[in-house]
């Protein structure tokens, strides 16, 4: 395990409204207010067509091979993510989402494109006082928190 301590900053509320692409918005808000780290929760709809990655084809293989989730109608949604920089300073947003309807349930990552079904509501926690930032893992091939 590898930890670093930080400290509450500022607190924002925002509303992401219908068509807009969850980890885009979030990113772009992030860079124009200048929040290189934070927790960040949410909750709302998200819309047909939305993707998600679920899992990797074979957990322990080498190469990691994505799985995609296509949602093909309107879910309800919950999420919880990070935001930390990479090494040119950019916040990257990294969310997993819960995403139901009738009583099935889609949990995975919001990288390759979760739409907004008419609203998703989201709580960003800055953190400060940290260094943590995210940095290319050779073996993954992911972009990884370190500290």
């Amino acid at each position: 395990m590898k930890w670093s301590e930080a400290r509450l900053g500022r607190i924002f509320v925002l509303r992401l409204e219908d068509g807009e692409v969850v980890h885009e918005v979030i990113e772009s808000f992030a860079r124009d207010q200048g929040i290189e780290r934070a927790g960040v929760i949410a909750l709302g709809g998200t819309d047909r067509a939305s993707r998600l990655i679920v899992g990797p084809l074979d957990g322990r293989a080498s190469e990691v091979k994505p799985m995609e989730y296509l949602l093909e109608e309107a879910h309800e949604a919950v999420g919880a993510g990070t935001i930390f920089p990479d090494e040119e300073g950019s916040p990257l947003l990294h969310m997993h989402m819960g995403c139901g309807r009738k009583g099935d349930t889609r949990t995975g990552c919001v990288r390759q494109g979760v739409r907004v079904w008419h609203v998703l509501e989201v709580i960003i926690f800055e953190l400060t006082g940290t260094r943590a930032m995210r940095r290319p893992d050779p073996v993954l091939g992911f972009k990884l928190l370190t500290m």
